[in-house]
């Protein structure tokens, strides 16, 4: 028996977007943070980022609907773009041929989990250990400034 997984996903099928062009501006969120993720869409000059920040918004609704989660606590766990049905055009071209148009489409998934904050020391137990490498005074090691050499020679020659 496997445990069930906790993660929200969001699906757009049929977008008139090719997956390859949509592929580039997927490999940017993956593995972000949802408010990152946003702000790279956001600012990404490519039709397909559009695309992909719908579904991403719906995933974040999904999440919330589903289990009450923040979209600050998610993150993109994947992000993948299947191809979908290719529409098949023609074009006419000079003396009498033709030329054929694919007009391609793909379907976006999205799916998001929550972030696991590991359990990090307080910054102060982080400096204390510091101190206590070093050998500073307040740990009750040597003191933290040594007179050197040459100040040693210096006096025993005065």
């Amino acid at each position: 028996m496997t445990a069930a997984r906790s993660d929200v996903q969001a699906v757009a099928k049929f977008v008139h977007v090719s997956p390859r062009k949509a592929r580039l501006v997927a490999d940017h969120i993956r593995g972000r943070s949802v408010p990152e993720a946003r702000t790279i869409l956001a600012f990404t000059p490519r039709a397909a980022a559009r695309d992909v920040d719908k579904v991403l918004r719906s995933a974040i609704a999904n999440a919330y609907i589903k289990h009450q989660w923040d979209g600050d606590d998610l993150y993109v766990s994947a992000v993948y773009i299947d191809e979908g049905p290719t529409l098949k055009r023609w074009r006419a071209r000079a003396r009498g041929r033709v030329n054929r148009i694919f007009k391609r489409t793909c379907h976006i998934t999205i799916k998001l989990d929550r972030l696991e904050m590991p359990a990090t020391p307080a910054k102060d137990e982080k400096q204390g250990r510091r101190r206590r490498r070093r050998g500073g005074e307040a740990t009750g090691g040597a003191p933290a400034t040594k007179p050197s050499s040459r100040r040693k020679k210096k006096e025993a020659a005065v």
